[in-house]
């Protein structure tokens, strides 16, 4: 029965975790991917639910999909994913062209669900398979890497014990469950096996590793530590660190260890302490303040990420004032902005002082201009000086160029280096010498 799949996966790293392991059950069942959902047996989609513009991202890719399925009738449209666990309901009333929902909790049993329903045949009311038991995945989940051969993401955990008042995932993923170190560093091994040679740990909150595995289990640090005892991978990165835990510890080993990438990636959401206060974010502006000193006093290499919110209910323009001072007076690395969604469900869509998106999208687009002449200066500092390069291979801009990143540059969200002159292959590690800057991209050639 198995026959062609067609698979699109929305959102984070995270959720294309999920997605590699229904790719791995699926195509060990026996279905063949296939690049065009035109002559796919198969389409599926894995959606994300976080905020507003994620749902209308996967309702038009779920759109697109039915007028592709409308010129092939037996092909089945499964749809997957946070979206399903958020509005599952509702989705199956209003689009009976979906053939199959599968909630965060089913994915794992992607392909029974699939043989069920294609020996069974269409039905009146598509199932949706919703589960209040929570999954967690482990090393023997069957999985295929989406990402280029030469890196791939582990995903530590799942859920989340934070309440943000903004957030809904602990609402559609539960609370936190953290994998056993020991499972985590089998599949790291294998990741290694299989030629990858930069490893990004990714979670809803990555510093909470382990706190909810009791006194005396692994935290972050002890996992760090294991990776780099039990595997020679040559860029260990971490995503998602929350100010409120990162501790000294894993600073430290950053700072001791070449294979810790020297990246923080550390979501501040907002300085105003009234905001942080309304937002449930358990830190101040002080406190904020110098963490970021003691990472870099520690690790003076060290490329800081953070992404902040504007628009949030309440915020003034004295409030917006804090923020555009404080990131001056930081200068990050790498900066990313959201205007507040106000998610039905959430607690801060019961705070008073709501903003109109026009609003919110004026002070993103002021936040990311300033940035924007930030990450050009920080750039321009670099030409002339040689960095380690990550080659991704043939660059998406053009087949002429070469594509990779520095250390300094986590794979799909920040800036990457053009190869203009020199051979190599993807997944190889080369020195090259800059020589042009752009606001979020350098250009170089291989030395």
């Amino acid at each position: 029965m198995p026959g062609k799949l067609f698979m699109i996966s929305l959102g984070c790293p995270k959720n294309l975790v999920d997605s590699e392991v229904m790719l791995g059950q699926l195509t060990r069942y026996g279905y063949e991917i296939c690049q065009d959902a035109t002559g796919a047996d198969v389409i599926l989609i894995n959606t994300c639910g976080f905020i507003q513009s994620a749902v209308e991202e996967g309702i038009e890719a779920i759109m697109e999909m039915i007028q592709i399925k409308e010129r092939a009738p037996d092909a089945l449209l499964v749809v997957s994913g946070c979206m399903v666990q958020r509005y599952g309901d509702d989705l199956r009333r209003e689009l009976p062209e979906v053939d199959l929902f599968v909630g965060t909790e089913s994915f794992h049993r992607i392909a029974a669900s699939i043989e069920r329903l294609r020996a069974a045949g269409r039905q009146k009311e598509a199932p949706l398979e919703l589960t209040s038991r929570r999954y967690l995945m482990d090393s023997s989940a069957a999985r295929r890497l989406s990402t280029p051969a030469h890196r791939a993401y582990l995903k530590v955990t799942e859920g989340c014990d934070n309440r943000c008042s903004y957030c809904l995932i602990p609402s559609i993923r539960g609370r936190q469950r953290s994998r056993p170190l020991d499972d985590l560093l089998r599949e790291a091994r294998r990741l290694e096996e299989g030629g990858v040679r930069e490893l990004t740990l990714i979670a809803q909150d990555l510093t909470a590793y382990g706190t909810d595995l009791g006194r005396g289990g692994p935290r972050l640090a002890g996992l760090l530590a294991g990776l780099l005892a039990k595997t020679n991978i040559p860029w260990l990165r971490m995503l998602y660190l929350h100010p409120a835990r990162l501790d000294e510890e894993v600073i430290r080993l950053v700072a001791d260890q070449h294979r810790l990438t020297p990246y923080f990636d550390i979501p501040l959401q907002h300085i105003s302490d009234r905001i942080l206060k309304r937002m449930r974010r358990p830190y101040t502006r002080r406190q904020a303040t110098k963490l970021l000193e003691r990472i870099r006093s520690l690790v003076p290499s060290v490329a800081i990420r953070t992404t902040f919110m504007v628009g949030f209910p309440g915020e003034t323009e004295e409030d917006l004032a804090l923020l555009e001072e404080f990131i001056k007076e930081q200068r990050f690395d790498h900066l990313g902005v959201f205007a507040y969604s106000n998610e039905e469900g959430s607690d801060a869509a019961r705070l008073d002082g709501q903003l109109d998106q026009e609003t919110g999208q004026q002070r993103l687009e002021r936040i990311m201009a300033m940035q924007a002449e930030i990450s050009q200066e920080k750039n321009k500092a670099v030409v002339g000086s040689e960095v380690e390069v990550l080659v991704e291979g043939l660059s998406r801009e053009s087949d002429l160029l070469l594509e990779g990143r520095t250390s300094r540059q986590a794979p799909e969200i920040d800036g990457c280096v053009y190869i203009t002159a020199g051979e190599c292959a993807a997944g190889d590690m080369v020195r090259v010498k800059i020589t042009e800057a752009h606001p979020y991209d350098l250009v170089g050639e291989i030395v």
